[in-house]
């Protein structure tokens, strides 16, 4: 009889089945036992390709080849796992294996991660299903003692596949649309596009586009001060017929809009006698559920401003490198129901700063089944985030902070709920109510693990004088508060992710939140890095715990609703196709239903970019008011810019990273100058401010206030020798500071910006070989450059562009090499450092930073030029994440 070959997820996983169903030796990557051979993936291996006849050779970001929609995809090996991918084909072939055991999470992942591997070996080996809710040894071992048939899960693989192979259509479909589409009038605009990365993105729009929109309205408070026999206390006005509306989210009980309307409130309140009643009743608070990675994401960003990235990263840490908490990567709140003892054994193992608690809840015998805590309904690949019990050692200061915030939610979730005395007294003076509400803590219950043995301080009811039935209590002063309504705050890390989970509504009932988990955006797993990836593509910057969208931002959106692709803007859309999936697993739903509304959505996406023009992009644009400087006529706001419909005036809505509002426009036609505005962002993305005014051109240029250095420096260069003249305006350029600058930059009266830094990339260009690139137009070959991703070092001429820019020219008859024999092509626009042709696994490369792309296997390496390389990076830059839960 021949072996199964088991294939778990990470080696990890690998590793406790090997220990759970003993017998095994380890032989390199695998183990072998007398029933089983053992070995496992590293995350995903392969990764969606389009085949190799339907693949487009040029013209990738041309309208002419899209859309790209092939008849079926297949699957490239991942280069840094394919000696991994290799070890598992070979064992896969073995001839004394006969069977295969898929022990991958058990999840839409674990299914993909496995199927493709499966796919990519050409197998028809049968295979079971090891299906594990946790990782206890008699978990496992009972697991395998009733293995499923891969069929039950027929419905998890195909949702596995339909989103891997629809985020690939969306994202490839809309980035080149949307990239031709900005790239119509010239140059070549990156705009990438993701089947959830964009919903996202909406969101910070939306939520921006408020705040901008945003008007303070004044309204007014009253509160009273009241005495009696027993003592003195304070209330506010309420209106007691107050009810929400929905086309008034601002309105309370206690806003007065009218201040006639208080004034007179107060009035007839003044020195009058009052009637008191008041409500006791009891309450209770339970615990916070267990945390998945979501939640402990938005706790930690909350209490110590970590990123969400930051979290994972911690948890990741304290996950394979301590060992002291279990699988962090979890939307699961709740435990296997068979972990009583589990939890009882960690509970005995905690740090000695947890034992008091530990030990009470033992004694108390709290473990016990509960469906908030032990649900297997609410258990999925993984259960919630708990420690291990194993003793942390060596942790530092952030992965402690981390462990003990988790610590902390496991003791407390099996602690009692704490108990209130809830007061609410309601004051009468006349007509008018008044309100005073507090809280007395009775039993602190689980907030005893945070410390919290008594009342809290600053809750007023704490210190309420008691009511003496009927008494006549006397208004002692009334006092008008005077407040203005404010804008909605700004994203953070932790409510944006709250918002994904709940599809752009941010639901703060934990309970209510996990019912609409399914129909979120991304997954715990991905959230992190779609937020990064935002980051990254400067859709979105950090300012302090902010999250503030970009003018690129506001570009893209305004662009997709202009067109009408509203699946891409709208969270609830994108939520309704992960409840689509969930169907699919549930066999509710055929793949080509739902793969036939994908690809009708990104041939629509193609179309509708393809129908517009930049100046013709439907949206609710502006007609300013103000005529055009110079010739009267109307000015227009469009999609790209502020356009005059007579001449040929315009200028783009967007300069140096800020995006102008019609008001300003208006204000800088009408007067040819606006500001100081603030928003601006240098090319090394540092903000700053400036006055923007119209040349002689009657283009917006900025006009900086000239500071006593800058005067003082001008007269310095009275006294230099000029190295040669301004590459822009033809004035002498000198050595100042660090850089080297043109004499019409400085002092009150400039009009020039030249200036070019004495090191650029480690090189050190010395006064000598700036006078050579500004009278010759290029240095000698320079050699000290240093890439400042790869710290590879490179060497280039410096050259004087037509523009007056300085930019980098190789020398093509030596080209430099990397260590591994790769040829630098030359620079990349976007930062400078080099675009490397190498020699890979699978065939010749080109990289920039962290991004490769395999040439094609029409095109030989000796013909690879910078242009192409560049095509082709950008088109994998481009493409979704690989199918591994990343979006």
């Amino acid at each position: 009889m021949g072996k199964q070959l088991i294939i778990a997820e990470k080696p990890s996983v690998a590793q406790d089945i090997a220990r759970a169903l003993g017998g095994f030796r380890k032989e390199g990557d695998y183990y072998e036992s007398e029933q089983y051979v053992l070995s496992s993936a590293i995350g995903h291996l392969l990764e969606l390709a389009v085949p190799e006849e339907y693949e487009v050779k040029r013209g990738k970001w041309s309208f002419e080849h899209l859309p790209v929609i092939p008849p079926r995809f297949t699957l490239q090996p991942i280069d840094k796992t394919a000696d991994r991918l290799k070890l598992l084909v070979r064992l896969i072939k073995r001839k004394d294996v006969d069977g295969l055991i898929n022990a991958c999470d058990a999840g839409r992942e674990g299914e993909l991660i496995f199927n493709y591997i499966v796919q990519h070996s050409g197998t028809k080996k049968p295979i079971k299903r090891l299906w594990l809710q946790s990782m206890t040894p008699e978990a496992i071992r009972a697991g395998f003692r009733s293995l499923r048939e891969a069929s039950e899960l027929e419905g998890l693989r195909t949702a596995a596949v339909c989103r891997a192979e629809s985020d690939w259509l969306v994202g490839i479909n809309g980035t080149r649309a949307m990239t031709a589409f900005n790239s119509k009038t010239g140059g070549f605009h990156l705009t990438t596009v993701g089947r959830v990365q964009t919903p996202t993105l909406a969101i910070v729009v939306e939520r921006e586009e408020r705040i901008r929109r945003f008007r303070p309205r004044p309204y007014w408070e009253i509160e009273a001060r009241f005495g009696g026999s027993q003592g003195e206390y304070s209330g506010r006005w309420f209106d007691e017929a107050f009810k929400r509306r929905e086309d008034d989210e601002q309105a309370t009980a206690y806003r007065i809009w009218d201040q006639a309307q208080a004034q007179a409130i107060r009035a007839a309140c003044e020195g009058q006698g009052a009637q008191a009643s008041e409500e006791v009743k009891p309450a209770s608070q339970l615990s916070p559920l267990l945390y998945d990675l979501t939640s402990l994401q938005r706790e930690a960003n909350t209490r110590f401003g970590f990123s969400a990235r930051t979290t994972l990263a911690l948890a990741q840490a304290l996950y394979e490198k301590h060992k002291v908490l279990t699988y962090p990567r979890t939307d699961a709140r709740a435990l296997p129901e068979d972990y009583l003892g589990t939890v009882r054994q960690v509970l005995g193992e905690l740090p000695a700063q947890y034992a008091p608690y530990a030990r009470t809840i033992l004694e108390q015998g709290w473990v016990r089944p509960n469906k908030r805590i032990f649900n297997d309904a609410k258990v999925s690949d993984h259960f919630a985030i708990i420690p291990t019990g194993a003793t942390p050692k060596a942790l530092n200061e952030l992965e402690w902070k981390l462990y003990d915030l988790v610590t902390r939610r496991f003791l407390a979730v099996f602690f009692p709920a704490a108990e209130y005395q809830v007061t609410t007294r309601i004051t009468r003076v006349g007509e008018h109510a008044f309100k005073t509400e507090g809280r007395v803590l009775v039993n602190p219950g689980w907030l005893a693990v945070y410390g919290r043995e008594a009342q809290p301080e600053g809750e007023e009811a704490t210190n309420l004088p008691p009511l003496i039935p009927g008494e006549r209590l006397q208004t002692l002063a009334v006092e008008l508060k005077p407040g203005q309504t404010r804008p909605p705050a700004r994203f953070t890390e932790a409510t944006l992710l709250a918002a994904m989970e709940g599809a752009g509504k941010l639901v703060e009932d934990e309970e209510l939140r996990a019912a609409m988990a399914g129909r979120g955006l991304g997954t715990p797993a991905t959230r992190a890095q779609i937020i990064e990836n935002l980051i990254a593509e400067r859709y979105l910057v950090r300012e302090g715990k902010e999250l503030v969208p970009t003018a690129k931002a506001f570009s893209l959106i305004t662009l997709l609703r202009g067109l009408g692709v509203e699946e891409l803007t709208s969270p609830e859309m994108t939520g309704e196709w992960e409840y689509k999936l969930a169907r699919m697993e549930r066999g509710e739903l055929t793949r080509d239903e739902f793969m036939a509304h994908i690809v009708a959505l990104a041939r629509d996406i193609v179309e509708r970019a393809r129908r517009y023009e930049s100046d013709t992009v439907p949206g609710d644009f502006a007609t300013l008011t103000t005529p055009c400087p110079r010739c009267g006529g109307v000015v227009k706001e469009t999609y790209k810019k502020f356009a005059c419909q007579s001449c040929d005036w315009s200028t783009w809505k967007i300069v140096a990273g800020r995006q102008f509002e019609v008001a300003e426009m208006e204000q800088l036609l009408r007067e040819g100058r606006v500001g100081p505005l603030a928003g601006f962002r240098s090319r090394q993305g540092r903000p700053f401010e400036a006055v923007v005014r119209l040349n002689a051109e009657q283009l917006p240029e900025f006009e900086f206030e000239p500071t006593i250095a800058d005067t003082e420096a001008a007269a310095d260069l009275d006294r230099q020798e000029s190295l040669g003249p301004c590459p822009k305006c033809g004035a002498g350029v000198y050595a100042h500071g660090n850089a080297y600058v043109c004499a019409r930059s400085l002092g009150p009266d400039r009009s020039c910006d030249f200036r070019a830094s004495r090191v650029i990339l480690s090189q050190e260009v010395t006064p000598e070989q700036m006078r050579k690139l500004l009278t010759d137009g290029r240095t000698d070959l320079l050699d000290g450059f240093v890439s400042a991703r790869t710290r590879r070092k490179f060497s280039a001429y410096l050259v004087r562009g037509a523009d007056g820019k300085i930019g980098f020219e190789f020398d093509t008859r030596s080209p430099s090499r990397g260590r591994d024999g790769g040829r630098e092509l030359g620079p990349h626009p976007a930062d400078g450092q080099p675009v490397l042709l190498k020699k890979g696994r699978y065939g010749p490369y080109v990289s920039h930073g962290k991004v490769n792309a395999t040439l094609p296997r029409d095109l030989p390496p000796e013909q690879v030029t910078l242009e192409r390389a560049l095509e082709l990076l950008a088109a994998k830059s481009a493409e979704p994440p690989r199918a591994s839960g990343r979006h």
